[in-house]
């Protein structure tokens, strides 16, 4: 069989993952099997695939062609979020560069245009998935706006309504001013910023109006903010009653400036007399705290902003200026006034658009919100209990803390591109709404409670609102097996719950604990076992991956360059569950350099001839039985990494199994004599160990091992390795591997004596061994073969005239030949003997000081008592090698 001579993942990873899609071996459908389910985290309809998709795809693939692997029926549902958000953005964006305005649009018209981008670009994604070799079941792909996956979202909300748990009131909400639209608090970041607080003063008046008659600074106040754009919305100053400072403002007002408005002091002891200058400005439109306040107090409250965070008409001359540009002017407005005392430095949170970047506004508005509380309780008790486990476990903190401080949740956006809220209002009340499946039942509804039978549906208008993107998304692993319309389905009572989850800590609580909360509310059951949380994929320099910052790869690309299994490899080879991934370009050349070495050695094996005459040799035979001792110690260490998690360690165990122990030392102990044939026993039992490492690697680099297992023999589509047997667990003859340990170390020191006395490895050596230690003499064959000697003979005395070096307390003597000067030997071992000494002094020194042994970590103490050990053991040896010269 012609191979080509350097593995190329451009000529086969499209062939494979054709031919997998030709064959159906990613489709699931219940059967008698045990089945093993996950569900991808929709990435955004609009979004192209990012380093941290890889990553999270990745170990999704892993999991899911191991469980196929194992003989589990596999289902991996993939699919989309139509991120309400982020679409409609992209949408009006597009809209603008061609002129037209969301305004100037209809509803419809404008979802017409938003269901035209969906179809344009909604795919991308997922394509891009399959370059990288995801085996979805392609078949079951869900998108959140499908007609079932909408009607589950609105089956939700009625059902909740109809238990209390969803109500509309006017609340203060995060305000994104960019999108337009509330955010729930998990939306919002809160970043640590340097502003300004600004020192301000108000004129102080009595009640009836009139000028206080008080001293010049007893006739006014001063009050401290970072937001002097306010002001305009103030509807009283607040005073701790307790603070003798400001008794005497007790029962006056105060005149806001620029406005005039004269408005109240009012006493409450919200107000830390510690913090600014003790008097509080009172805007309830655009604090949370104020807003409690103003509701305590009875106080007016004046919205200063539109949608937009452009001043509206109570900011006088300053209306339709952005709020920053207007924090500009009003700064210079006050200076001229007079009233702006000072202006200090500030470092203080602002919270910000985790869509958008705009910083939020606090607004008071009516929405739709979800009472939390009593749904979060089986949810936290799940997961402390560990019926659902996370990992690592460190991320339950976070978890309970989340779930003990649960707010309610508010569930409505100001968008038109989502899942539209089925509320119908019939009048001009708060309460005059109907909440329906269809208007039609919102019509019959609405008449019962308004008691007008007169109304028609052209009365009803319907709530323009849509509800939260996580709104849908928590439902994802039921809905995706239609499990909310039709709760007892073949599919959802044979998929759910899934198994596991992977995805990034940061949307623990956007999305992990909200389907948590849905899986126990709706089917009483956990929507997974195991939690996955993958790390962040940062840039050499810590930073975190992102277009904006200019340090992320193109995915596609690193794919072209290195192929699909050696980005793969490169990425989980330091991706450890919930630490960051410091990505390096050169993982993926390591990932590619080690397809490189199993392409190489495959070629090896099969550019061999083979001989069916020829008898089995002693050190392949010996080889074959510490091959499978080892690949089974290997095999048990991998089945331990996955039940932990520990994705990474799994396959650094598989590719020092197969970098190592296959390719450095089992080859080289079988491989024939040169231009001679191999045995066909030795051939075939060769095979056999190398398809059980193409199995365990398959989940990893399934491209790789596909071309390879394909091209070992001939294959029907029922022996792909995508659908091969995975190996089983036997006893591990942990013997026979520490065994061999020593032979490695036996045959490693009489290369290096090769080396450094420049004898040629063509050239015969003997080799006497005085057994000190027990020793498998099985290995002596492999050990000649390795090192080119005539033989191993023991003895029970140390030879004079020869090379020696120790492994454990055996001793190894090679007798010196002709060639070697025997003063410049013993000249250049006295040398080093000196250095080791002088070593081990400075070692022992420090080992000996009290102050640096009680003082010092544990485990640099232990490397240093290591170092002793080495030191001790090679001039041991040394000596020896002196001794016999």
């Amino acid at each position: 069989m012609s191979l080509a001579t350097k593995y190329n993942p451009q000529d086969v990873e499209k062939k494979w993952y054709d031919y997998w899609m030709e064959n159906n071996y990613f489709h699931s459908t219940p059967n008698e099997k045990e089945p093993y389910t996950i569900v991808i985290p929709p990435p955004n309809v609009t979004g192209v695939l990012h380093m941290g998709h890889m990553l999270n795809n990745t170990i999704q693939d892993v999991l899911i062609r191991r469980a196929r692997l194992k003989g589990y029926n596999a289902c991996w549902v993939p699919g989309t979020d139509h991120a309400s958000i982020a679409t409609e953005a992209k949408v009006v964006a597009k809209l603008k560069e061609e002129g037209i305005n969301k305004s100037d649009l209809t509803r419809e018209e404008f979802l017409e245009h938003a269901w035209e981008w969906t179809h344009k670009h909604g795919g991308i994604i997922l394509e891009q998935l399959k370059k990288l070799g995801a085996s979805c079941d392609w078949q079951r792909t869900k998108f959140t706006m499908d007609d079932d996956l909408s009607e589950s979202v609105i089956k939700t909300f009625l059902d909740l309504y109809k238990k209390g748990l969803i109500y509309r009131g006017y609340r203060m909400v995060n305000w994104d001013p960019s999108a337009k639209t509330t955010l729930s608090d998990e939306e919002v970041i809160y970043e640590e910023k340097m502003g300004n607080l600004y020192y301000i003063n108000y004129k102080v008046v009595e009640a009836d109006g009139k000028t206080s008659t008080s001293g010049i600074e007893e006739g006014q106040l001063t009050i401290a903010t970072t937001r002097p754009e306010t002001i305009l919305g103030d509807t009283a100053i607040c005073i701790n009653p307790n603070d003798e400072r400001f008794k005497h403002l007790k029962g006056k007002n105060a005149i806001v400036p620029i406005c005039n408005r004269v408005v109240p002091i009012i006493e409450d002891e919200y107000v830390d007399v510690e913090f600014g200058t003790g008097c509080l400005k009172v805007t309830p439109a655009h604090d949370q705290n104020d807003k409690e306040l103003g509701e305590k107090h009875n106080l007016e409250v004046i919205d200063i902003f539109n949608d937009d965070a452009t001043l509206n008409s109570f900011g006088m001359h300053y209306e339709g200026k952005d709020r920053f540009v207007v924090r500009k002017e009003i700064t210079k407005e006050l200076e001229s006034l007079g009233c702006l005392i000072k202006v200090e430095q500030y470092m203080h949170k602002v919270g910000t658009s985790e869509r958008t970047k705009a910083v939020i506004e606090p607004k008071i508005s009516a929405q739709w919100f979800l009472s939390m509380k009593d749904l979060a309780k089986p949810a936290l008790d799940h997961v402390m209990n560990d019926d659902i486990q996370f990992h690592p476990a460190k991320f339950k903190n976070s978890y309970r803390n989340w779930m003990e401080n649960v707010r309610d949740w508010n569930i409505s956006r100001q968008l038109w591109w989502g899942h539209q809220i089925p509320a119908y209002f019939y009048g001009e009340g708060v309460n005059d709404f109907v909440v329906a499946k269809t208007v039609e039942e919102a019509l019959e509804l609405a008449k019962q409670k308004s008691g007008n039978q007169q109304l028609t549906i052209k009365d009803l208008t319907q709530d323009p609102d849509v509800l939260d993107t996580w709104f849908s998304s928590w439902l994802w692993p039921m809905s995706v097996f239609d499990g909310i319309n039709n709760p007892n389905n073949e599919d959802i009572n044979y998929y759910y719950p899934t198994n596991d989850l992977v995805t990034a800590p940061e949307i623990m609580f956007f999305w992990v604990a909200r389907m948590i909360i849905a899986g126990y509310e709706y089917k009483n059951e956990l929507p997974f076992k195991n939690v996955y949380y993958t790390g962040i994929v940062r840039d050499k320099q810590g930073r975190k991956m992102s277009k904006s910052l200019g340090n992320s790869p193109d995915p596609i690309e690193l794919m072209e360059k290195y192929g699909a299994d050696g980005v793969r490899v490169g990425m989980l080879m330091s991706s450890p569950a919930g630490n960051d991934l410091p990505f390096d370009e050169s993982l993926c050349e390591q990932g590619r350099n080690f397809s490189n070495k199993i392409w190489n050695g495959f070629r090896l094996v099969q550019g061999w001839e083979i001989s069916e005459s020829i008898e089995q040799p002693k050190s392949s035979k010996i080889a074959i039985k510490w091959y499978k001792a080892k690949f089974q110690q290997v095999l048990l260490s991998i089945e331990e990494s996955f039940e932990q998690f520990r994705i990474s360690e799994a396959l650094m165990s598989i590719y020092k199994l197969i970098w190592d122990d296959y390719s450095s030392w089992f080859l080289e102990m079988i491989k024939p004599e040169y231009q001679q044939p191999i045995d066909a026993k030795t051939y075939n039992e060769t095979i056999e160990i190398f398809e059980n490492n193409l199995k365990v690697l398959h989940p990893f680099m399934p491209f790789l091992t596909e071309e390879i297992w394909q091209n070992i023999t001939t294959r029907t589509p029922d022996e792909a390795l995508i659908i091969a047997e995975y190996p089983k667990n036997e006893t591990v003859d942990s013997q026979l591997i520490k065994d061999f340990e020593l032979v490695t170390e036996v045959v490693s020191n009489i290369r290096t004596i090769r080396k450094d006395k420049n004898i040629s490895f063509k050239e015969k050596i003997d080799l006497i061994v005085i057994e000190s230690e027990s020793i498998n003499k099985d290995f002596d064959v492999v050990i000649e073969k390795l090192t080119n000697s005539n033989s191993i003979n023991y003895a029970n005395e140390k030879v004079e005239g020869a090379l020696s070096f120790r492994v454990k307390s055996n001793e190894y003597f090679i007798p010196i030949t002709s060639d070697i000067n025997v003063e410049e030997e013993k000249a250049k071992i006295e040398e080093e003997l000196k250095y080791i000494e002088g070593f081990l002094k400075s070692v022992q020194k420090k080992l000996s000081n009290e102050r640096f042994v009680n003082n010092a970590p544990e485990q640099v103490i232990s490397n240093e008592r290591n170092k002793e050990a080495d030191a001790l053991a090679k001039i041991e040896t040394l000596k020896a090698s002196l001794s016999n010269l």
